[in-house]
């Protein structure tokens, strides 16, 4: 999303409660997504701190070009730092992944970003940057699509025993398994929408869930998950169902 319809749905998501807004530079909307964080924050009188903004470097090409993409998706939100910045992806090749962390990690120093991370890593891209030791960090963060149908349990087991958080940028499949049988069946018995039951098992299983959509509707809908939590057998249902379903794109393979 972009121009007023990024605006929009961050104004909408806001109000509804939400409190953890993402963006990248790939997404072409950080001036936009930042513009509505002022807005709403001057409307409510609250203080920047109330509202968590995180946003993503676009390519690895060198210390110096990510410094200045880190400098430039502050500049370009208008809110003085990032909360949380993520190198986007592993593509670039080694050299080029340790030089894109090595800025994050400078700049987290500085001020400008609050806390560090990345996104779309496979194991061997992560192994990289825990190898690093002393002279840099954990990343705090690894944001990967992960949802019943895609486990990524590798991934996820590496990050747990660092201690990394991770979030699920594909929580809700991009709708594309809305009619699976056993998703609609555990819906049916919670009397839920199959979007309520993918968020509530992302929090369940520890993720950070990041819906997207453009609708108000849905946006609030998206909320309506903190009443009720699905059982043992059926988080294990849930579970079986993965077939790693790439939705978008999957660079955790490359070199």
């Amino acid at each position: 999303m972009d121009g007023r319809e990024a605006y929009e749905a961050v104004t909408w998501a806001l109000e509804a409660g939400y409190r953890h807004i993402d963006s990248a530079e790939w997404y072409k909307n950080e001036r936009a997504v930042g513009t509505a964080i002022q807005h709403f924050l001057a409307a409510h009188a609250l203080p920047r701190s109330a509202v968590f903004y995180a946003t993503k470097l676009k390519l690895n090409a060198g210390y110096a070009a990510a410094s200045a993409a880190i400098a430039r998706s502050v500049d370009e939100c208008g809110l003085g730092y990032v909360d949380l910045y993520l190198v986007h992806g592993p593509l670039g090749g080694p050299q080029m992944r340790r030089e894109s962390w090595r800025a994050c990690v400078d700049a987290k120093k500085k001020g400008l970003v609050k806390s560090i991370g990345v996104s779309t890593f496979g194991v061997r891209h992560l192994r990289e940057i825990l190898e690093l030791g002393s002279e840099s960090e954990v990343p705090a963060v690894h944001q990967i699509d992960l949802h019943p149908f895609m486990a990524r349990r590798e991934i996820v087991a590496l990050c747990q025993e660092h201690g990394i958080l991770l979030e699920a940028w594909a929580p809700l499949v991009r709708a594309l398994r809305f009619e699976d049988p056993t998703l609609t069946a555990i819906a049916e018995k919670h009397r839920k929408e199959p979007a309520q039951i993918l968020l509530r098992y992302s929090l369940q299983k520890g993720y950070v869930p990041l819906p997207k959509s453009a609708s108000r509707k849905r946006i609030v809908a998206n909320t309506h998950i903190f009443d009720f939590a699905l059982a043992p057998d059926e988080m294990g249902a849930l579970d079986a169902l993965d077939e790693h379903l790439v939705t978008d794109w999957d660079p955790t393979e490359c070199d």
